[in-house]
């Protein structure tokens, strides 16, 4: 599934194709998403400009002048800036018709995605709503994380994995912060120290600013610009590495499995 940093490579690289532009039309080839398109999004945004693009969590939301698109990329979408012109692919459900030509073209094979409009204020809408704190903004810090964590017998990745704690960190971000911050992932979130979470916040950020800068990972598949590229592989110390030397005292990678997921930790260096 795609994280917060693969969300934000994403709003980075069709910003400039899609800010300021005028829709022009919009191309449904397929209504079952996970939430059904509506039916008059196409009459809806035909003659909207976006006046920016913005992201909060996982969601894309495309500001126009009457209101907001918002997009959630699912568990497989991507988007890609395309000639309008091209021929459409076997997953590719929805094209956004733009006045210079381009169309904003979403691709996604699980059909997981959503694609809807408020003409109300975005971050109140139901599925913003409730989201925690963004990592990398102000209102995320130790003393926060702490005290959300009070009493709390979830295990501390779990823990941060939670959209209504914190936004953004996802399975492999969560295994590598817990790793850089030398936090075992299955402890209770209520029994780590306020210096566990100094810790564990500045981890987060510096693994989150560190996939940012190198365009984010998780799957293949991701379209920047009109380019077809897979999802940038940044430097992992654990994720994906079961069995493998530990990068800091050698000792093999363990690899458990946490709520359905796989989890990755270095048993000596994480107490």
């Amino acid at each position: 599934m795609p994280e917060l940093p693969d969300v934000e490579t994403t709003r980075r690289a069709i910003a400039p194709y899609v800010e300021g532009n005028t829709i022009t039309g919009v191309v449904v080839r397929n209504a079952g998403l996970r939430r059904p398109v509506p039916a008059e999004l196409p009459a809806t945004l035909s003659g909207q400009r976006v006046t920016s693009l913005d992201r909060r969590g996982k969601y894309l939301l495309f500001r126009c002048v009457d209101g907001t698109l918002i997009l959630h990329l699912g568990m497989s979408g991507n988007l890609g800036i395309v000639p309008g012109t091209r021929p459409a692919g076997k997953h590719d459900q929805l094209d956004i018709l733009f006045a210079d030509g381009n169309a904003l073209r979403f691709n996604d094979p699980r059909r997981f995605g959503t694609v809807l409009w408020t003409d109300g204020n975005p971050l109140l809408h139901e599925l913003l709503a409730k989201l925690g704190p963004e990592p990398l903004e102000a209102g995320f810090d130790d003393a926060y994380l702490f005290r959300k964590s009070h009493r709390r017998k979830v295990t501390v990745k779990k823990f941060i994995m939670d959209s209504h704690v914190l936004v953004g960190v996802g399975n492999i971000y969560a295994s590598e912060a817990l790793f850089r911050a030398g936090i075992r992932p299955d402890r209770p979130a209520g029994e780590l120290s306020p210096e566990h979470y100094r810790r564990l916040v500045t981890a987060i950020r510096e693994v989150l600013q560190s996939a940012i800068a190198d365009g984010g990972t998780t799957i293949r598949n991701f379209r920047v610009g009109e380019e077809q590229t897979g999802y940038f592989t940044v430097q992992l110390k654990v994720y994906g590495r079961g069995g493998l030397p530990c990068p800091t005292c050698r000792a093999p990678i363990i690899m458990e499995r946490q709520g359905g997921r796989s989890t990755y930790f270095c048993a000596h260096c994480q107490r």
